[in-house]
């Protein structure tokens, strides 16, 4: 193993700098070349394939920061099609004509989905990423439970579902405890949650706070840091009239109410809240909008004008409740120290797997009370359900308290690992020192990209 490619998929989170620095170090001290391919897959179906060195004589390059968000090598949703066997032997031909040796993917489950008709042709590992925190496996056995139902309305005649599980929940059991870009993507969120909490305390407001998770309702469950009132996810259905009871007895107390709900939670029939576009993005997902305004719409009409007039805190229902999305700030900026430290781990262990052999497999880091976190290798084919998918995966039952509509006293156990100690001395004092920088408001911002882009070569 003499020379690394590496690459970063799908979209963008804090800690993804980090894990680059963590592989390139490691390369460093095993006199490996690693060279950066920018803007992820796309760059492989680029004839050129556009590409950075990033450590000429094993020295890391000065841009390489793992404290800052973002990646230095760009990004994007370019999928690969295991089926197009045409572009998959060209990308492995361009490869070869780098002379990488081995090829390490930063993403999620969609790049590992992705991963294996690439390792079918060159040694690929991945490293993982996702402020979802949905790459991993809540039990070893659980891509067993997957099934397929008869489905004439979707593609193939059929949709995958779930059986009932057959295996007891424990925290010991989970593969790939957390993922790197989570704990900055809470931290965001409750702070989120804290700010926005003042402002339905003082106009006496019912506030709806909408945080990402398409089908993972783990943002949800950690903005429970900034006590919101009621946490909504996913993977539990909504029970309105339940909601509404809490709804009133709440601001009956207190004159305010906040709630915190994924972006893809669903009604009592399993359908999303938010209206769904008939648009996918480039790995087939759809696209979700409005989960929080169709809560709201829900709750103005169920609870009414004539409760507020009653109180004198507003003359329509209308008024009195809002909607706030945290959005993309959950996926920017700079990482937490817990980030930016394991993900730098996780990075360095993908090398050691090329390095001793390995192949369609990814780090992940595990976590006990005995050795705490840890870094692990582990094979990707036991992700997999019986077809070869890779799901996302779910945030647990257990891990909710679906009558208090909170975290469950186990959700509470697995978030404080996480979130106990999370925020590094070096975090607060960059923000002291840097936000109001005098100089910030007369100097232009100097993108990454300006400078990557004098460094980077072209396949002749």
């Amino acid at each position: 193993m003499k020379r690394i490619g590496i690459l970063t998929a799908g979209g963008d989170t804090p800690a993804l700098n980090a894990t680059i620095y963590g592989a390139v170090t490691r390369a460093n001290q095993l006199g490996i070349e690693v060279f950066g391919l920018i803007k992820g897959f796309n760059c492989l179906f680029n004839p050129r394939v556009p590409h950075v060195h990033l450590n000429p004589l094993y020295q890391c390059i000065p841009e390489l920061d793992p404290a800052m968000g973002g990646t230095l090598i760009g990004s994007s949703r370019d999928y690969v099609d295991p089926n197009d066997t045409a572009n998959l032997d060209l990308i492995a031909q361009r490869l070869r004509q780098l002379r990488i040796d081995g090829l390490i993917c930063i993403g999620g489950d969609g790049t590992l989905n992705g991963l294996q008709p690439i390792a079918e042709r060159i040694p690929a590992v991945l490293a993982p990423k996702t402020i979802d925190n949905d790459l991993g496996l809540n039990y070893a056995s659980e891509p067993d439970e997957w099934t397929r139902i008869a489905s004439p309305d979707h593609p193939g005649g059929y949709r995958n579902g779930r059986m009932n599980s057959r295996c007891s929940f424990d925290l010991d059991h989970i593969v790939n405890y957390v993922t790197p870009g989570y704990a900055t993507a809470v931290f965001v969120s409750a702070s989120g949650v804290e700010r926005i909490r003042t402002t339905a305390e003082s106009h006496r407001r019912i506030a709806i706070i909408e945080v990402m998770g398409r089908h993972s309702g783990y943002i949800a469950l950690g903005s429970s840091y900034g006590r919101p009132d009621i946490v909504l996810v996913p993977e539990t259905p909504l029970d309105v009239e339940r909601l509404v009871d809490r709804v009133k007895q709440i601001y009956d107390l207190q004159k305010n109410v906040v709630i915190v709900c994924g972006e893809g939670i669903v009604d009592e029939q399993g359908r999303e809240l938010g209206a769904a576009k008939s648009s996918t993005d480039p790995a087939g997902n759809l696209a979700l909008t409005g989960a929080s305004e169709a809560l709201r719409s829900r709750l103005i009409e169920l609870i009414g004008d004539t409760y507020f007039r009653n109180y004198r805190r507003g003359r329509t229902a209308a008024e009195a409740i809002f909607t706030r999305k945290i959005g993309h700030t959950q996926r920017g900026g700079r990482p937490l120290l817990f980030d930016r430290f394991h993900a730098a781990e996780l990075g360095a262990k993908t090398v050691d797997l090329l390095k001793d052999g390995h192949n369609n497999a990814l780090s992940i880091l595990q976590y006990s009370i005995d050795r705490g976190f840890h870094v692990e290798g582990y094979d990707a084919n036991r992700l997999r359900d019986r077809w070869g998918l890779i799901h996302a995966r779910q945030m647990h039952p257990d891990l909710y308290d679906y009558s208090l509509m909170k975290p469950s006293k186990l959700g509470a156990d697995y978030l404080k690992p996480i979130f106990t100690g999370a925020i590094g001395q070096d975090d607060m004092e960059h923000t002291r020192t840097t936000l109001f920088a005098p100089g910030n408001l007369s100097q232009p911002y100097h993108s990454i990209n300006t400078d990557i882009n004098k460094r980077i070569r072209l396949l002749s």
